[in-house]
């Protein structure tokens, strides 16, 4: 296969190749003929990898990408949700204010201007008409999203107010707070119902499970607890040991729970066994924000590494490392859809982009896949087994976890530059998705769960794979195009270089003339 593939280029191309070579060793070129050759270079082995894949039923292109990038904001981005109609974003800022941005690119954006402080966290209403934000001066307030920026003022903290979350149906809001207490409001009669007061240090997130029956919170405590609405009681409360967690989610099917860390790392919990199902760590600093995708199928994370993590659940994988942001990514969240996410950062911009998972092939099996089996992830990803998002086969582990590993960041670089497309908006500067080589491994794993339906141990090859011998043959040439495109670079640098050289001695010329001219004159 490897052999085959690399035949497929033609002569042409490798006359194209060649010449390049001889031209970066003589030196011998015009920037012109340099550039045409290294776009043709660029142009046509991409084809000739995706005709490759088609082969094979795989599409390697469908990746992440850039959609709209929105700046505005004058500092750090710290929250950020669509609307169910996913026709505008919300935005909160450590500048006190919240925006609302349209999406249509000839719609301007809405500033709303109320809150005192930093505003700490919005969230759409599930129908879309009210946008709730809570902030550093202690107050709650549920906004209009329209250009008369209405809104109504709730006040029952007494300390920052960090999370806010809507119920399933919107009837409701849950807040959490510095003050050390989770408050639950009702939305339309605009009234405080109730606290939650086990915390003994700030509550930094408190979220609503998808049958409003359950709330989830997390503290600087080093707890995340769970609570029944009704009896307004803690159930259960999960430990973190080495840092506390700075964001908490219920999964979409609402049996197990995620936590973003300060310790670098993502846990997943099942909240039935109360077990650890998985732990990345995958991140070089603090986790900050993550976002379920609402298949179940992936998480999304936000880190202080500057980066983006797309990780794939059922595989237990890491599956995209997205940089776009400069500094910190402090939060993260998907569009009610899945199609779109949209993250915010310390470089006060935010970023819409287009997740792409419909269009890739080993996705779309995930997602479609009304039964798949509880699989056991490689050592060196996470050290639970994945887990399958539909509810009625979501399962905790019987058995305690064994120890940790920690994931082996070695990607293939795929550079995938994107673009704004809408004029009204800046253009990104260079983000780039990198795909994980592991999520194309031939096979996986299937384990048996002790105390549920028995699950066949068995081995065998995963539907649609990658061969191994094409996968080196791309992550060759993905190699070796990174490696043209950075000559490319460096050559552009030396020719600026150069004709800075050249320009500054024919002004000397020129001075050198003028004054020989002087002279003659004298």
């Amino acid at each position: 296969m490897n052999y085959q593939f690399v035949a497929e280029i033609t002569p042409n191309e490798q006359n194209l190749s060649t010449h390049f070579c001889v031209l970066l060793i003589w030196g011998c070129f015009s920037w012109f003929e340099l550039n045409l050759l290294a776009q043709n270079l660029l142009k046509r082995l991409p084809r000739r990898v995706e005709a490759a894949l088609a082969a094979h039923g795989r599409n390697v292109w469908s990746d992440p990408t850039l959609e709209r990038h929105f700046k505005g904001h004058r500092d750090t981005v710290t929250s950020v949700d669509f609307s169910c109609s996913m026709k505008q974003i919300a935005t909160g800022s450590m500048d006190s204010c919240v925006m609302i941005w349209n999406m249509k690119p000839q719609m301007r954006a809405y500033r709303f201007d109320g809150h005192k402080d930093a505003v700490i966290s919005v969230q759409f209403s599930p129908s879309g008409h009210l946008v709730a934000s809570s902030s550093r001066d202690k107050t709650v307030r549920l906004w209009v999203p329209s250009m008369k920026a209405e809104s109504t003022v709730f006040k029952a903290h007494t300390a920052t107010v960090r999370s806010i979350n809507f119920s399933g149906d919107g009837q409701t809001l849950v807040t959490a707070s510095d003050d050390k207490t989770i408050k639950v409001w009702t939305v339309h009669r605009q009234k405080f119902l109730f606290s939650l007061n086990q915390h003994i240090n700030w509550v930094r997130c408190a979220k609503f499970s998808p049958d409003d029956r359950l709330i989830v919170s997390s503290s600087d405590d080093k707890t995340i607890k769970l609570w029944d609405k009704n009896s307004r009681e803690c159930i259960h409360s999960f430990y973190e040991h080495a840092g506390y967690a700075n964001h908490v989610d219920f999964h979409p099917s609402g049996t197990c729970i995620a936590a973003a860390s300060t310790d670098n790392s993502v846990k997943v919990w099942d909240i039935r066994s109360h077990k650890m199902l998985q732990h990345y760590q995958v991140h070089s600093g603090v986790v900050n924000s993550l976002s379920f995708h609402p298949a179940g199928n992936f998480l999304i994370t936000a880190s202080s590494d500057s980066t983006m993590k797309i990780l794939d659940l059922v595989e237990g994988k890491l599956l995209y490392t997205l940089h776009g942001h400069q500094g910190p990514v402090t939060c993260v969240a998907f569009s009610r859809t899945g199609e779109y996410f949209a993250s915010g950062g310390s470089d006060e911009q935010v970023m819409v982009w287009k997740s792409n998972f419909d269009e890739c092939g080993d996705t779309v099996r995930v997602q479609r896949s009304t039964a798949p089996s509880l699989q056991v992830p490689p050592a060196n990803s996470t050290t639970h087994p994945p887990f399958n998002s539909h509810p009625s086969v979501l399962h905790g582990q019987a058995s305690e976890p064994t120890g940790l590993f920690d994931r082996q960041d070695s990607r293939t670089a795929v550079h995938t530059q994107s673009y704004s497309r809408s004029g009204s908006h800046s253009r990104a500067t260079h983000p780039h998705t990198y795909r994980d080589p592991s999520r194309s491994s031939s096979s996986t794993h299937q384990t048996q769960k002790q105390g549920s339906p028995q699950v066949q141990a068995q081995s065998h090859a995963s539907d649609g794979g990658t061969p191994p011998g094409l996968a080196n043959t791309l992550e060759h040439i993905i190699g070796q195009l990174d490696i043209l495109t950075q000559t490319v670079s460096i050559l552009e640098q030396r020719l600026t270089l150069t004709e800075d050289k050249l320009k500054e001695c024919l002004e000397n010329q020129m001075e050198i003339g003028l004054l020989l001219q002087r002279k003659e004159e004298a």
